[in-house]
């Protein structure tokens, strides 16, 4: 392992912020800028190293290969997260536009969701199968599906969410609105007992690791579509007609008053998700 990677590995244990997910895609990120600095001839480097000229190669690279909006964003907040920890935020301006970097596309009207089907019943691991579940009745994320406790979220009316599961580390509230989200977790009580989907002799991580190998031998793969799915059914529910991105009308085409209807759905949608801004439902949502 050359120094940079290692110490940028060390950088990344001292400093656990953000959720599980975020510190192993953080890592994952960092070790990947790692090599792509040294095949660009950038030798015997450590992460105190940093300067404008290595982040600049970086984006170039990352331009050159046509990568996303989105993802070179997130690969540059990992640059940013960098640059803080070693004292040198102000080699990279807070603005990506000024770096040539183009807005996200949240919009594109065509529909992620997935569905689980009879993939679901390849799963051997009953606590992979419930968390698969969790995700299609609730729109959980992945940890938070892992990590989920019934004893804890269960409120009757409503599931709650902790901050400690969360992207963001925000709590947040979910609506039981169906009987199958009711039997869902009744049965996740059953499963988990007093604790949670995470089996007594694992750790989160390897439990992680279990969920990827079932998914993937089950050939279930981008399961975020589950989010997708359950946010469309929720619009279908507010809104009693399908959203954008399920073949339903766009928003130019509503009337005044369904497109106040159309924001109020949104809003309840991107707090359910656990989203703090409005624009990303029409990521799952379309306009």
């Amino acid at each position: 392992m050359d120094d940079l990677t290692y110490t940028l590995r060390q950088l990344c244990l001292r400093n656990r912020d953000g959720s599980h997910a975020t510190q192993a895609d953080r890592q994952r990120s960092l070790t990947l800028a790692a090599r792509q600095l040294r095949e660009a001839g950038f030798c015997q480097m450590r992460a105190t190293s940093l300067k404008v000229k290595h982040v600049e190669a970086l984006l170039q690279r990352w331009q050159a290969e046509g990568l996303s909006a989105g993802t070179i964003k997130n690969r540059m907040a990992h640059l940013r997260w960098w640059a803080e920890k070693v004292g040198k935020a102000g080699i990279l301006p807070a603005d990506n536009t000024r770096l040539g970097i183009p807005d996200r596309r949240y919009v594109t009207n065509e529909s992620k969701a997935k569905e689980l089907g009879d993939g679901l019943d390849r799963i051997t691991d009953p606590h992979v199968r419930m968390s698969l579940r969790l995700q299609a009745t609730f729109g959980l994320r992945r940890e938070e599906s892992i990590k989920f406790q019934p004893r804890y979220a269960d409120r009757g009316d409503h599931i709650a969410i902790k901050g400690s599961w969360a992207k963001g580390g925000r709590d947040r509230t979910v609506p039981i609105t169906t009987p199958e989200q009711r039997t869902v977790l009744d049965e996740a009580h059953r499963l988990a007992g007093l604790g949670s989907l995470i089996p007594a002799n694992k750790t989160y991580i390897q439990q992680r690791h279990v969920y990827d190998g079932q998914c993937k031998a089950a050939g279930l793969s981008n399961m975020h579509g589950l989010r997708h799915r359950y946010a469309q059914m929720r619009y279908e529910a507010l809104t009693g007609r399908k959203a954008p991105a399920a073949g339903g009308p766009s928003v130019g085409g509503l009337s005044p008053t369904r497109r106040v209807e159309d924001g109020h759905a949104r809003q309840t949608i991107s707090r359910e998700l656990g989203h703090e801004r409005i624009q990303i439902t029409a990521t799952y949502l379309g306009r």
